[in-house]
């Protein structure tokens, strides 16, 4: 049989291209972030949670690591477990390692280039595993290339750290394939470890995923796993979950309490979804680039602004998939993708992804939009496909979609208007939406000419589809980020001069600051303690306290001016009001909202207000009030009463009742109707100012932070309980005078510790629970993986 040079080439070894798949994601991620870094003078800002939360973490973590404070961080709410709170966000990264390489000034500077880095890697590491199952190289790229800037991609430059499971996500389904298929031993044990340190949420879908997955696979003879083997992956699988548990327990011990935990579907609404927009939101995201986070112009009613709805690859859309199920009756990849298709529509299925919680989220749909590139590039390699069925099908619902939402006749106003558009407010609206529409449909029509190509010249259909999706990845992500920033706060007037390069004229000390009018987390931004925060992972103490003096702690502390009490209680010293922000002053009176703030100056885009009622951390009190009692006043009064006395428990009030009176000894108590005994305080302003001077008369002489905790001195002339309000944990321990000392939860969540009369030197100290038991299992763990690997080694010779 003879061969020519054409059909030769064909039988050569091709040239992997790992190499060109990387440098063409950066290239073209770089294209669409770099104009925006150069406009920002060097920094990349954006929206949202990215601005207000992704920038002050990374450079206020970083601090953190390099000055080895790693217990108890200040900078957040009211305090946090730095490794419990932050291991969601950053700490497991490695893309976070890489900023400890360079100064704490650069770190926002790095915030750009980082993404660009993830883009690439995310391309890289689904072309290897798309690689498994491909022909050729090229296929393997475009696929890699489309995982990469898919509509879920880049949603989630909103939310940095989900790029993270974007990145490590197809090297654990490389893992299962190596094990299995080549017996490749440790690989496995490694990924499952690197992707529950990076990321508890995200593991805990791919662990699901995962599951699935193997069950698919070994129906449709994929593998042909002996059972040993099935045995040994299993104990990889809980290796890898042991290596990780130096992180993992730390995690798991400060979200236990989290009351979103608990938030569980039941019934109805584990079965369907209340919003009848969710079901075609979710077909939506599939056929159209994504909506932006919060602003959302397809489906606004199905109320799910920040769930990462977002699955539209660039050119391909559903075509790939739609030829793989009207082309192959039977294969693991139509069942797969079926499976996930099924799980995304029933609510309680959907939420298995995310430990089950009733809160509604799409943040795994980069395991079902890798096996629709999977399914892409496969289908491509195919000459037997026949794409004209699925082609129709996907245009004929993109142009349903669009035609519907953009032509269907409404009444609004009483009168006949062209579009169901609701949000009227924002004037990009129907601009945004045609647009999306126009980049989903011109995609359509370049996919109709490349695959006339695919029949032609498969290189050359694969050279121009990599250059058809580069292409359009850059533009619709350019105006994506472009569209977001414009509705933001102004980088260059607020974000840069007021924040990330931002200094005020505050003397040093330890207490804490309030905001009214800025950006969330402007204290961390500026480097000072603040009540005020945007955060998801905080002590339950934190979240307890805050909904008891009757304001709302989902994922942000936001107090109201009504809490003006809750300020002294807290230590607060100064106040900020942006200077473009939302004005302090009463808008009749034109006095501060909250009484004994008084203006002292104006420092870097800031108005600041003195607060005359601050009390010092670490006071005493004379009174104490039951729980039950305190029950009684409203929300908004209980700041208040909580100046006059220390809400204690019943088992406290038995050993404590001695040093305080109970504050109905001296205030009056009436009876309405027999269901409660009502305490009359007085919640005067001059009531209120006098309860503080008290407090601050008596409060700790001095009072410093550090790595492992704080320190207070107090002179107490009686024997006394002294009140710190530092959010209660179970990792502190205290020492009063050298000596062990109990630590009470009072105040709802906060701490206290007996005291004697006299000088007195009060010492607590933070150590994060679990993590010393957790670096011992990690650390066995790490040995028996080296041991096993050794033995297997030495079998395998054999």
């Amino acid at each position: 049989m003879t061969y020519s040079k054409k059909r030769l080439s064909t039988l050569r070894p091709q040239k992997d291209k790992s190499l060109i798949t990387f440098l063409i994601a950066l290239g073209v991620a770089f294209l669409f972030f770099i104009p925006y870094i150069i406009y920002d003078n060097g920094y990349f800002l954006f929206y949202g949670d990215y601005d207000v939360q992704q920038v002050p973490f990374y450079k206020m973590c970083h601090e953190m690591v390099k000055t080895g404070n790693i217990s108890w961080n200040w900078a957040t709410d009211l305090g946090v477990n730095f490794i419990g709170s932050y291991t969601f966000y950053l700490l497991g990264s490695p893309f976070f390692w890489i900023t400890l390489l360079f100064p704490n000034w650069m770190v926002p500077h790095l915030m750009g280039p980082l993404l660009i880095l993830k883009f690439a890697c995310s391309a890289l590491t689904a072309y290897w595993y798309i690689r498994r199952f491909t022909r050729t190289q090229d296929a393997a790229m475009l696929g890699g290339l489309l995982y990469a800037f898919s509509g879920f991609s880049v949603y989630n430059i909103f939310f940095n750290h989900f790029h993270e499971a974007i990145v490590f996500f197809p090297l654990l389904l490389l893992s299962v394939e190596l094990f299995i298929t080549e017996n490749r031993r440790g690989f496995f044990a490694f990924m499952v470890a690197m992707c529950a340190v990076v990321n508890y949420f995200f593991f805990f879908g791919m662990v699901v995923f995962v599951v699935i997955y193997w069950f698919v696979r070994v129906v449709y003879g994929c593998y042909k796993v002996p059972i040993s083997r099935f045995f040994a992956f299993l104990f990889e699988a809980v290796l890898g979950l042991a290596i990780s548990v130096v992180l993992l327990l730390p995690s798991l011990l400060a979200i236990i309490q989290n009351s979103r935990l608990d938030e569980i579907s039941f019934g109805w609404s584990a079965i369907m979804y209340g919003k009848e927009q969710i079901y075609a939101n979710i077909i939506q995201c599939f056929f159209f680039p994504p909506d932006l986070p919060a602003r959302p112009v397809f489906f606004p009613n199905a109320d799910v602004k920040w769930s990462s709805l977002g699955g539209w690859l660039p050119i391909f859309s559903m075509v790939g998939v739609g030829a793989l199920f009207s082309n192959k009756k039977k294969h693991w990849l139509k069942t797969t993708i079926g499976i996930l298709i099924f799980m995304a529509l029933v609510p309680i299925l959907n939420s298995s992804f995310y430990a089950f919680n009733s809160a509604y989220y799409a943040r795994w749909y980069y395991m079902p939009v890798l096996m629709m590139c999977l399914a892409t590039v496969m289908m491509c390699e195919d000459r037997q496909v026949k794409w004209k069925s699925a082609y129709s099908w996907v245009l004929g619902i993109t142009l349903a979609v669009t035609g519907v939402i953009g032509l269907f006749p409404q009444i609004k106003n009483d009168k006949m208007i062209i579009g169901i558009f609701t949000n009227s407010t924002d004037k990009t609206y129907i601009a945004r939406f045609w647009y999306t529409c126009a980049i989903s449909i011109v995609s359509l029509i370049v996919l109709r000419l490349l695959l006339k190509q695919l029949k032609k010249n498969p290189k050359i259909f694969y050279r121009n589809a990599t250059i058809a999706v580069c292409i359009v990845s850059v533009i619709y992500a350019s105006v994506f980020i472009g569209i977001g920033k414009s509705l933001s706060y102004n980088a260059r007037e607020v974000m840069i001069p007021e924040l990330v390069e931002g200094e005020i004229d505050l003397e040093k000390g330890d207490y804490r600051i309030d905001v009214y009018g800025g950006v969330d987390n402007t204290g961390m931004y500026l480097g000072y303690s603040s009540i005020n925060a945007f955060h998801s992972v905080v002590p339950v103490s934190v979240t307890e306290f805050w909904e008891y003096v009757g304001e709302e702690r989902g994922v942000a502390s936001r107090p109201t001016v009504d809490s003006y009490a809750a300020r002294s209680l807290l230590s607060v010293k100064y106040l900020l009001n942006r200077t473009g922000g939302d004005s302090f002053l009463d808008d009749d009176t034109k006095d501060p909202q909250m009484p004994g703030f008084e203006y002292i100056s104006s420092s870097g885009g800031y108005y600041i207000y003195e607060n005359k009622n601050y009390i010092p951390y670490g006071f005493t009190y004379d009174y104490y009030i039951t729980k039950e009692q305190c029950d009684t006043f409203t929300a908004n009064e209980r700041s208040n009463v909580m100046l006059k006395a220390l809400v204690l428990d019943e088992e406290q009030v038995k050993k404590y009742s001695h040093l305080l009176k109970n504050v109905s000894e001296d205030f009056n108590v009436t009876y309405d109707g027999g269901e409660t005994n009502r305490l009359i305080i007085p919640m005067t302003n001059e009531a209120y100012e006098a309860d503080c001077k008290d407090r601050a008369e008596n409060s700790a002489v001095y009072f410093k932070t550090d790595n492992k905790g704080f320190t207070a001195g107090i002179s107490n002339k009686r024997e006394n309980l002294v009140f710190f309000s530092v959010p209660y944990d179970e990792g502190w321990s205290a020492t009063v005078n050298g000596q062990p000392a109990q630590i009470e939860k009072v105040n709802i969540g906060f701490m206290a510790v007996l005291v004697p009369a006299g000088d007195n030197t009060i010492r607590f100290e933070y150590n994060t629970p679990g993590l010393k038991n957790g670096a011992v299992v990690s650390l066995g763990a790490v040995f028996v993986l080296f041991v096993y690997l050794i033995i297997f080694k030495i079998i395998n010779k054999r």
